[in-house]
């Protein structure tokens, strides 16, 4: 997860740089804050952090690799492609800590995957928006579509972080 918060900061901080979209550069600066969140957890567990190094664009998991390379490749092309790219990393998240909750039987741990799900709603709330705005829409790929339908119905997710490790969206 640590790395996969690395590919979607990596991919809007890229993004930024073409496009110069404000959404793409507050979304990375959240993306960090995720990649610390795990961090924590990689450190409370004395787990192998897999970012050795943290070089933008480069990364240890090799599908990662050609992952960031495909969406930067592919957000490049138009800003409608990059906006759908921002949708399509926060719907690889949303789904991937779907998987990640239903598999932790630790507290806190279950309680960063949800507050990192939180962020990952709201991201895809933010994409989806800027899509509509570009006459474009975004297809679900990895999260159902009723489910990405109730996420951009719903209002933004403020407030306080989510302390209830059986919370549900």
């Amino acid at each position: 997860m640590r790395e996969e918060e690395k590919l979607a900061r990596d991919v809007y901080n890229t993004l930024y740089a073409k496009w110069n979209i404000p959404v793409f550069t507050n979304i990375a600066r959240a993306e960090q804050t995720h990649m610390d969140a795990v961090g924590i957890l990689i450190e409370r567990y004395n787990l192998e952090d897999p970012i050795k190094t943290d070089l933008p664009g480069k990364f240890e998991n090799e599908e990662l690799q050609k992952l960031y390379d495909s969406l930067t490749e592919q957000g490049s092309a138009s800003l409608t492609d990059a906006l759908t790219v921002g949708a399509t990393v926060e719907d690889l998240d949303i789904a991937d800590l779907k998987k990640l909750i239903a598999q932790t039987d630790n507290d806190d741990i279950t309680i960063i995957y949800q507050n990192l799900n939180k962020g990952s709603r709201n991201h895809m709330r933010s994409f989806y928006s800027q899509l509509e705005r570009n006459n474009s829409g975004y297809k679900a790929q990895f999260i159902s579509s009723d489910y990405l339908n109730k996420i951009i119905k719903s209002n933004r997710e403020t407030g306080t972080v989510i302390t209830d490790p059986n919370f549900t969206f």
